[in-house]
């Protein structure tokens, strides 16, 4: 089930980037005068490609739920990042970008960094610890990813905390969709619902602060923040709310720790580049 498990995380970020690039083709050939207006989603809502990208969004969720439900947290959040090969390449053909050291780099550093996280993993668990913890993290990355509302129009409304609240929401949305495969499993109803509530909120908000930070920041810098954020700080706080067992890692955690940093590594240099960072702000 590991397999089936690594296996629907790598289809989730396929689907998940493929709509990227149908709703950005699109979205690039709107009117620069209509961004961030209500009208350019009236636009693009219709057109089919552009629909077509965002149903291909959504049916990633279903994958990603299988995903957490049947491998360790700890391998799918990096795993989702391999999608950001496909984003390179597409916005490599498309934009003309040249291939560099950085992309080859960024690469290698994904696919070598997945690799040793599946395989240094711990063995997976479907056990939460209690739910004033389960609820405390999810609480405290939703609060934080709401921030900018509260400080909007003072000293503090800064485009850094933009893209802070931006990777908070999403990894709050990764925490919640993870909950939900869990209860799922589990036959716990009323928690699929309430933690699918929040998933669909928190998802919600971090899409209205992500094209907030693209209006303030450049894309270069918002993407590769972002997705670090929402990709590798729920691993950082797994231990607080899902009890996996540690004491099953290979290696004394070594694969694990340099997967890990290599997979970060990588994400921040792949994302971090034209190609794949235009992609993703044309598409929000």
């Amino acid at each position: 089930m590991f397999f089936v498990g690594l296996g629907a995380a790598l289809a989730a970020s396929v689907l998940f980037n493929v709509g990227v690039v149908l709703q950005a083709l699109d979205a690039r050939a709107a009117p620069r005068s209509l961004g961030y207006r209500v009208a350019l989603l009236g636009r693009l809502v219709r057109r089919p490609r552009w629909v077509l990208g965002l149903l291909l969004g959504l049916a990633g969720v279903w994958p990603q739920v299988v995903a957490y439900a049947h491998a360790p947290f700890v391998v799918v959040q990096p795993a989702l990042a391999v999608g950001l090969l496909l984003l390179l390449v597409l916005g490599i053909r498309m934009l003309g970008e040249r291939v560099g050291l950085r992309e080859v780099a960024g690469v290698v550093a994904i696919l070598g960094g997945v690799a040793l996280v599946a395989w240094g993993a711990p063995h997976h668990s479907d056990a939460h610890r209690n739910g004033a913890a389960v609820v405390a993290v999810a609480a405290g990355l939703s609060a934080v990813a709401l921030v900018p509302f509260l400080l909007r129009g003072t000293r503090w409304d800064t485009g850094l905390l933009a893209i802070v609240a931006t990777g908070c929401g999403f990894a709050a949305t990764n925490v919640a969709t993870k909950l939900v495969g869990d209860d799922f499993d589990l036959g716990h109803a009323v928690n699929v619902v309430s933690w699918g509530a929040v998933a669909v909120a928190m998802g919600v908000v971090a899409t209205i602060t992500n094209m907030t930070a693209f209006q303030r920041r450049a894309a270069t810098i918002v993407v590769p923040v972002s997705s670090s954020l929402q990709t590798f700080l729920p691993i950082v706080l797994e231990p607080l709310f899902l009890r996996e067992h540690w004491g099953s890692v290979s290696h004394d955690g070594l694969p694990l720790t340099f997967g890990l940093a290599l997979a970060l590594v990588g994400n921040v240099l792949v994302a971090g580049t034209r190609a794949v960072s235009d992609l993703i702000s044309d598409a929000a």
